[in-house]
């Protein structure tokens, strides 16, 4: 089973990020109804591609970073090929179109 770390410094999440061909990122919001809901659609997805290594981030404590990766809203889901973003999803995610892009991605990868 894949699981998610827990990414909790800036260096930990660029290390994370090119320490593999893919790499999903969920970052979320503290006390965010939504990104509580679609993190287990979102788990059971990814659970689907096993070579994916993923990873997560509450994003109150790296407002620094939100600023860099335009991140405006919670929940945001970005897969990264090649330490390059690839695919971001924002806010309403449905999750059957998600796992379909997902899919097309990784089956070129």
């Amino acid at each position: 089973m894949n699981f998610f770390t827990e990414l909790r410094t800036e260096t930990e999440i660029n290390h994370f990020i090119q320490s593999r061909r893919l790499t999903f990122i969920y970052i979320s919001k503290n006390n965010c109804s939504v990104c509580h809901s679609l993190y287990p659609q979102v788990h059971s997805v990814m659970q689907e591609f096993p070579e994916i290594k993923l990873g997560s981030i509450v994003i109150d404590n790296y407002l620094m970073l939100a600023g860099q990766w335009s991140i405006y809203t919670a929940p945001v889901l970005i897969l990264f090929v090649d330490g390059k973003e690839y695919l971001r999803e924002a806010r309403y995610v449905p999750i059957d179109s998600f796992r379909k892009k997902v899919q097309r991605i990784y089956e070129n990868f």
